[in-house]
């Protein structure tokens, strides 16, 4: 079997031999008789996966011993709510800045919630836009500052993050461990891992524990991140096979190493941007400065020449380029798992496919 080259946005391409191993080790996972699926989530088969995904992700973040590593079910989507049930107590602001379509829907849940001042809005910028640091109106003693590390649809990602006396918060569902980053700098970070960490469905989230106190008396239990905290993320039954998919993905990132991913991932997206720029034929949507390396963003001169490429694409099973259904246009998604190989591909048709119609 030939696998295609996947640069869909999410659920993503994942690192093949990750995917080898798990096949190998899917119905009789090490003599245990049964499947990780299987197994207990109390046994010690078990325990030894949940330690090491904790583990290796605290050591590829870095994290300090007053950080807590959690798996939490529901995706970012539920960190949006969570967040602010948390963190933003009564009388309190959040600050959130809005750069785009994910940060927008993490900023209305939290409008639900408590008091929430938009400090920065470049969500309708033309071409695709960040903040600088003169734009922000920081409220001072706020709750938190919530930030998304990389705007998946738009195609833009901060190259360097804000500074706040507040805890900063950032959704990092689409660059998480693309890149170096000092974890010390936030008070909490989540992600979705259908993007670079795992399949769809459960979020990593990485935390100040002081951060855990702050909860009203009356949340639930199952929507405290201080209930997770203190049962290791097995407050209830945990989604046992993401989270040994999350594990073998954060071993194959320790033996990639970060800096070399990093180093990877920059010269895809630098490759890809140099033929959209060539020629005037292809026209990227996100600032030059902004750049995404993880979602490469761009448009065709027509709408019906964007149909015919799309089409052409799959054909070459080069799948997932379509843009999100609000804005159109084309997307590469080219995340850690994405190999060289495919980026070239696509070079290479959109290079043919600009000499026969540009």
């Amino acid at each position: 079997m030939t696998r295609a080259f996947n640069f869909n946005a999410g659920p993503a391409t994942l690192p093949q031999e990750v995917l080898e191993e798990a096949r190998e080790e899917l119905l009789d996972y090490r003599q245990g008789g049964a499947s990780v699926m299987e197994i207990s989530h109390r046994g010690k088969l078990y325990d030894a996966v949940h330690t090491e995904a904790v583990e290796n992700f605290s050591k590829l973040l870095g994290c300090p011993d007053d950080y807590a590593v959690l798996f939490l079910p529901g995706g970012a989507t539920m960190q949006f709510a969570m967040l602010p049930l948390n963190l933003l107590s009564a009388g309190r602001t959040a600050d959130y800045i809005n750069s785009g379509s994910w940060a927008e829907k993490a900023l209305k849940e939290a409008k639900l919630v408590g008091r929430v001042n938009v400090a920065a809005d470049t969500s309708k910028a033309q071409p695709a836009r960040l903040p600088v640091a003169d734009e922000l109106q920081l409220t001072p003693g706020a709750a938190y500052v919530h930030i998304t590390s990389n705007e998946t649809i738009a195609g833009t990602q901060w190259k360097e993050f804000p500074r706040s006396d507040s805890p900063l918060v950032a959704d990092m569902s689409s660059d998480i461990l693309s890149r170096p980053f000092d974890i010390k700098q936030f008070g909490m970070i989540y992600a979705g891992a259908q993007k670079n960490l795992g399949p769809a469905g459960i979020s990593l989230v990485v935390m100040r524990k002081d951060l855990a106190e702050n909860a009203p008396a009356n949340l639930p239990q199952m929507l405290r991140y201080k209930a997770h905290l203190e049962a290791n993320s097995l407050y209830n039954t945990p989604p046992t096979f993401s989270i040994y998919l999350m594990m073998l993905v954060s071993r194959w990132i320790l033996k990639q190493g970060l800096e070399n991913l990093y180093r990877r991932n920059a010269e895809k997206a630098a490759r890809l941007y140099a033929v959209i720029d060539a020629g005037g034929f292809y026209r990227g949507t996100a600032a030059p400065e902004y750049r995404s390396d993880m979602n490469v963003t761009f448009r065709l001169p027509t709408e019906d020449l964007e149909k015919q490429f799309l089409k052409q694409a799959e054909e070459l099973r080069l799948q997932g380029l379509k843009g999100h259904r609000s804005v159109g246009g084309v997307r590469a998604s080219i995340y850690n798992a994405m190999p060289e190989a495919g980026v070239e591909a696509l070079c290479g048709f959109m290079r043919e496919f600009e000499a026969k119609n540009g």
